[in-house]
């Protein structure tokens, strides 16, 4: 007997991610990925990365009373109702697909788009946060490739992302607390070079470090922000704004966040 579970395609797991099916479609496709465990593992991510995205660009959102005739133009009237929902649908992806290309064009390479114009989410006082739980959320998750140099390189990681950030970087130790060192990578914070560490227990539960220049800040503050399930505990020492980002106890993170602070006091912001 043909099993049905079989038919679902590429295509309509990213729609499932979108949001774009029908309640049925959508309990056939949740029926499917219970039965294939891998393929939900990696809807999961896909899940985590858009709401990631959708997070950090929400700011540069905007509307225009031309945008339906920018996609409406050129297009011949639909000739029955299917294919009209599926010209809209059509529509809708390649608009999205517009909007995300250029909001993460603008977040790694703002000097080729407006280079005398700096972004206006550097002045924002939640941008450190923010980008912390983005880069949490998109690399936590990943299995494979979470990082760019891991926990055998530590000498070449520190010096790597400390020269990157004109910063002498020491990597903070962190076993007193269960978490061992999983390695680290460069990721833009405020449209610069900043660096991410990421961190593990035994349990496999991930946490991240993350550090970018903030050159109109001088004052340490420590703060912690939340979204959706994930703390941040963040400051600003000198030109350096820190984070540690975690999906654990307050109380856990705090600990943690504490302890870097102590460690990274040994470090000179150039």
């Amino acid at each position: 007997m043909t099993d049905e579970f079989n038919t679902v395609s590429e295509d309509e797991l990213h729609a499932y991610v979108d949001g774009q099916l029908s309640q049925p479609e959508r309990e056939r496709i949740e029926a499917w990925l219970e039965r294939h465990p891998a393929r939900a593992d990696e809807v999961r991510q896909w899940q985590a990365q858009a709401a990631a995205l959708k997070s950090h660009f929400a700011s540069y959102a905007r509307s225009d009373d031309g945008d339906r005739s920018l996609v409406a133009t050129g297009r011949p009237a639909p000739e029955a109702g299917a294919t009209s929902s599926r010209g809209l649908l059509g529509r809708v992806a390649a608009g999205l697909l517009i909007f995300a290309a250029g909001a993460l064009t603008g977040l790694y390479a703002p000097a080729i788009i407006a280079p005398d114009e700096p972004l206006q989410i550097t002045e924002e006082p939640d941008t450190l946060p923010r980008q912390a739980q983005s880069a949490f959320l998109i690399y936590a998750s990943e299995v494979r490739h979470p990082v760019e140099v891991g926990a055998g390189e530590q000498a070449h990681l520190a010096t790597w992302l400390g020269k990157r950030l004109d910063y002498q970087l020491r990597i903070p130790d962190l076993s007193t607390l269960g978490f061992s060192l999983v390695g680290g990578r460069l990721v833009p914070v405020n449209g610069k070079a900043g660096a991410m560490l990421m961190y593990e227990d035994g349990t496999g539960q991930r946490l991240t470090v993350l550090l970018g220049r903030n050159t109109e800040n001088r004052e340490t503050s420590f703060r912690i922000a939340s979204q959706g399930g994930v703390e941040t505990f963040y400051w600003i020492d000198g030109r350096i704004g820190y984070a540690v980002t975690g999906e654990v106890p307050r109380e856990l993170l705090q600990k943690v966040a504490d302890e870097c602070y102590r460690q990274f006091e040994g470090s000179s912001a150039s």
